[in-house]
This record gives structure tokens, C-alpha cells and sequence, in this order.
């Protein structure tokens, strides 16, 4: 069924392509274009309507209906499956016409447009993920409904505006988490418990909050931060005890322990190892650092090295005390005449 529906798709764009654009007449009056788009918007000819739409604006630009036909515009472009298009039309309505009674109209098409953004003809016949995907659109439309409500909170678009806010915040939230754990396979464990935190502390009252927590959990118990790790462990049996990560009451990680072994070694199935298992927290790079601070220190010479640096600094101060005191004439004339 699937391929039926993308063929029906790609058969319909092409002929779309394929289609000339339509010819407006120009003799047409401004209440006969109006007329006209209006029949198109009523047969969803969506093409043709911003076609006329767009000559009734740039021919009546001061007429009865300029206003109307920008607003109209906007749901045209948003039914034809133009949403850059949409939010570019509603920004310059917004703009233009800030105090209009109908302002919060636009307001609310340009969140839909970027609300759909993502949703495109592939989306609804194929089984994608939207947490994995970009969340920039989700962002964007989150803020605009967002300014829908604070702007008109009695407006008949608030409703929806707010129910579809409490979804996009969900999505949000899921996206951080699935970079989250995308960072623990990575064993970028400092990222991944940045990133739950991130999610606890800014998406409170979204599913992902235990979710946020097991994260940090996990990625503690990697680094060797074992109050962090119980502290989060707490907070997370405390407040979602079904959580999948909880097995009777003990945390069992999603991801297994990442094997730090050469690959000579795990070619020859440990028969050769010539390097040792690396403990929690701690990778070959942080090794190397480590080893080259302590050449460094190494080859600093015996008299400057840090425990023989009081003895040092005591010499000096005893030659210093035993040199004979220069007069201040000898100062002056730099002991020539001294």
C-alpha cells in the first residue's frame, strides 16, 4: 500500500511540473479576482489560488480586500504544502498589520507551517522517528505557538496552540535523550550526563525526566563519580520506580561495558594483551596526557625539582646574606670608583 501511495505522489508532482502555470486575467476587477481565489480555496486548487491571491495583492495593493488576500495567502500557501513559504507570508502580515483583529490567525498558521515542517508526504506513509530527527522545526514552532498565547490567551487558536506545545515539549525532551544515549555508546560519558541533566532540569512534567535521570546515573557510574551516580539513583527510584532501567530496585545500564582493549587484543582473544584494562572514567587520551606530564616533570633538573626547591631558595638567601654590602656611591657610579 505504501509504494501505491508514493507512486500516486510522484505521478501527481510530475504532472504538477508538467502542468502551465495559470494565465489571470487582467481585466479582472478586484472583487472578481477575490471571487475568484475563494472558488479555488473551496475546490482546494490551492496552486491556482495563490496564483490569484498574489495577483489580487500586487494589483489592489490599497484595495478593499489587500488585507484579506494576505491573510488568505497564508492558508493557501500552508494547504499547498509551502511552508516557508506560509511563515514567510504570516511574518509579513504580522508585520504589517501588528493590531489586526485576525493577527492571531497568523500567529497560529506559522506555528502549523512549522509544526508540518517535518511532516511532509514522506512522513505519513513511512515510519519515521521524529525524536532522531532535527528538532529545529519542533523549536520554531514551539516559540510561535508560545507567542500565540501569551500574545491572544483568549484566543480560539490558544487551545490547540497550548496542546500541540505539550507534544512538541515531549518531542524536545526525546531528542535530547536520544543524543544522550547516542553519547554513552560513544563513551562520551561528561556529554551524556550533561545532556540529562539538561533534560531534568528544563523539561520538568515530560516523560523523559526518569529517563534524564538514568542517563546521569549511567554515565556517573563510568566515570567513577560515585556520590553523583547514588544521588541520581535516588532521585530516579524515588520518583519512577516502574522505570526500565530498575530491576527490583537495582539500576541495570542500557549500555554495556565498553571494551577498552587493542585490537591485538581482541584479535588473539586476549592471549595478547601487551596494554592494561583502562579503569572507569579513564581513556587512552587522558593516559597519554598523563604520561607526558610526568616526562615533563621528569626532566625538570634535580636543584629545581619541587622538594629540593626550599633547599635551593635557602642557599641563595645565605649567599645573599654572606656578600659583602655595596655603599651607595659604589651604586652610582656602578663601582668604578670603589
Amino acid at each position: 500500500m505504501q509504494v501505491k501511495h508514493l507512486l500516486l505522489i510522484a505521478t501527481l508532482a510530475l504532472t504538477a511540473a508538467c502542468s502551465s502555470k495559470q494565465v489571470i486575467d487582467e481585466n479582472l476587477s478586484e472583487t472578481e479576482l477575490y471571487t475568484q481565489a475563494q472558488e479555488h480555496l473551496d475546490n482546494k486548487s490551492y496552486t491556482s489560488a495563490v496564483d490569484t491571491l498574489k495577483a489580487l495583492e500586487s494589483r489592489y495593493p490599497f484595495g478593499s480586500y489587500a488585507e484579506q488576500a494576505q491573510l488568505e495567502l497564508i492558508y493557501a500557501y500552508y494547504q499547498n504544502q509551502e511552508p516557508e513559504a506560509a511563515r514567510a507570508a504570516a511574518e509579513r502580515f504580522i508585520r504589517l498589520h501588528p493590531q489586526h483583529p485576525n493577527a492571531d490567525y497568523a500567529y497560529y498558521l506559522k506555528g502549523l507551517a512549522s509544526f508540518d515542517k517535518d511532516r511532509g508526504l514522506m512522513a505519513r506513509f513511512l515510519p519515521l522517528d521524529m525524536t532522531k530527527r532535527d528538532p529545529g522545526a519542533a523549536r520554531d514552532s514551539f516559540n510561535e505557538f508560545a507567542q500565540l498565547v501569551n500574545r491572544y490567551p483568549n484566543s480560539r487558536y490558544a487551545p490547540d496552540a497550548k496542546a500541540r506545545m505539550i507534544y512538541l515539549r515531549n518531542l524536545l525532551a526525546a531528542y535530547e535523550i536520544h543524543v544522550a544515549n547516542y553519547y554513552l555508546k560513544r563513551q562520551a560519558y561528561v556529554a551524556a550526563a550533561n545532556r540529562g541533566r539538561y533534560v531534568v532540569e528544563n523539561f520538568q512534567e515530560t516523560p523523559a525526566v526518569g529517563d534524564g535521570l538514568a542517563v546521569m546515573t549511567e554515565a556517573y557510574q563510568r566515570l567513577g563519580l560515585d556520590d553523583l551516580s547514588a544521588s541520581s539513583l535516588a532521585t530516579l527510584k524515588l520518583n519512577y520506580p516502574e522505570h526500565p532501567t530498575l530491576e527490583s530496585g537495582e539500576f541495570v545500564p542500557r549500555e554495556e561495558e565498553a571494551d577498552t582493549r587493542s585490537w591485538l587484543s581482541k584479535a588473539t582473544l586476549g592471549l595478547i594483551d601487551n596494554e592494561a584494562p583502562l579503569p572507569p572514567g579513564q581513556t587512552r587520551t587522558s593516559q597519554d596526557m598523563q604520561r607526558q606530564y610526568q616526562e615533563a616533570l621528569d626532566a625538570i633538573p634535580e636543584e629545581l625539582q619541587p622538594e629540593n626547591a626550599e633547599d635551593t631558595e635557602a642557599e641563595a638567601a645565605e649567599q645573599d646574606s654572606n656578600a659583602p654590602k655595596r655603599s651607595w656611591w659604589h651604586r652610582m657610579t656602578f663601582g668604578l670608583f670603589d
